[in-house]
């Protein structure tokens, strides 16, 4: 079947094609920008999702009509149905999901266009239908904790965005992990968070507040949290080799999604761990502390640093540079120098959040940085 592209800068063209997408249109392209796919998919196919791998290797995800809304009927029977409103980019799964929500549930979405602001967001919320037929009508909307916790600072002194975090009957947050302070803020506020896990994989998140929706399998094959079940992608388009290392199939010939995060599931609850590889998940974007450092490491004195991942207030997680004490004479310009580099070679969310000497880095009986160590010390903040 055809392939269109789209820029996915207008979420109104987004909802028309994947209006078409769902029926008997042709497949919609998100996100691939320049990267080069064919004009033809295979049949059954609705959207074909580009995005940063835990390699920072673009992968175009291939996702049925099927997996798209058996995503949209599992949400609305874990939470409830009524209107949506799409408050992400509309070009990434999070965001094309709350669209196939609407269709699925044949209401037509609130949109917040342009940048995302409390004001505009309060603004867009009172616009949204209350009730109909004189019943009212639940709402929903999907944010990543970045925008969470700006709403939740600007709640504080505006009544007006209280009163649109309160409205809803959930907001689901995913993107990257919540902390635990930041809900409780919303949760004193009256907002209705919940906790997503997923990817563009699975057609967005499939485990809520540590639940699988309906359908959805999770397991740990030797620490590594693995999904079954209708929602998962067809694979990656282009690239077999890559779709049969990720999804592969078990003794039974169920086929399961294999998510590179460690993790555990215990008493049905699934508690993810962190990356099995070295990356980061910071603002929603997959950051590769690999091709951080070796960016980093072309700066002057810092051809010693070891770049970690760290918790982040606003961010959840953000490259913390490690470096010799003896090697840094001045820290700020250093840390300046480093952020510039690595954000004209990879890009903003990947700039590194700060720097940490130590007098002597640890090491392991290999002679290589010890990682581990780093990161605990990284996150505690000291030496």
């Amino acid at each position: 079947m055809r392939l269109d592209r789209l820029d996915g800068d207008d979420p109104r063209d987004v909802l028309r094609a994947l209006r078409a997408a769902l029926g008997a249109g042709p497949a919609v392209a998100l996100g691939a920008g320049e990267r080069l796919l064919p004009d033809e998919v295979p049949a059954g196919t609705a959207v074909v999702v580009t995005t940063s791998g835990s390699s920072g290797v673009p992968k175009s995800v291939v996702l049925s009509r099927s997996a798209l809304t058996s995503s949209a009927l599992a949400t609305a029977e874990r939470i409830g149905a009524g209107q949506w409103l799409l408050a992400l980019p509309a070009g990434y799964v999070a965001g094309v999901q709350v669209l196939v929500r609407s269709l699925v549930q044949g209401t037509e979405p609130a949109i917040l266009s342009g940048r995302f602001t409390p004001r505009a967001f309060a603004h867009v919320v009172s616009g949204m239908h209350s009730s109909r037929g004189g019943e009212r009508v639940p709402t929903y909307t999907s944010l990543v904790p970045a925008q969470l916790q700006t709403l939740v600072e600007a709640a504080d002194q505006d009544a007006d965005v209280r009163r649109a975090l309160a409205s809803f009957e959930a907001i689901l947050v995913g993107g990257q992990s919540l902390p635990v302070a930041l809900r409780e803020r919303a949760a004193a506020l009256g907002a209705q968070v919940v906790r997503t896990y997923g990817s563009s994989e699975t057609a967005g998140g499939c485990v809520y507040d540590g639940v699988p929706l309906d359908g959805v399998r999770v397991a740990t094959v030797d620490g590594e949290l693995r999904i079954a079940g209708p929602t998962l992608a067809d694979g990656y388009l282009g690239d077999d080799p890559l779709t049969d290392r990720v999804f592969v199939r078990d003794a039974a010939g169920a086929r399961w999604y294999r998510t590179g995060d460690a993790g555990e599931v215990a008493g049905g609850l699934v508690r993810v761990t962190g990356r099995i590889d070295n990356v980061i998940v910071s603002g929603g974007v997959n950051v590769s502390l690999d091709r951080v450092e070796r960016v980093v490491r072309e700066v002057a004195g810092l051809a010693g640093a070891v770049v970690v991942g760290a918790p982040h207030e606003r961010w959840g997680e953000a490259p913390v540079l490690v470096a010799p004490r003896a090697d840094v004479a001045d820290p700020e310009a250093a840390l300046a120098a480093a952020r510039a580099a690595v954000a004209a070679r990879i890009g903003k969310p990947a700039r590194p959040a700060r720097i940490l000497l130590l007098d002597e880095l640890p090491r392991l009986t290999s002679g290589k940085p010890d990682r581990r160590a780093l990161t605990r010390l990284a996150a505690e903040g000291r030496a």
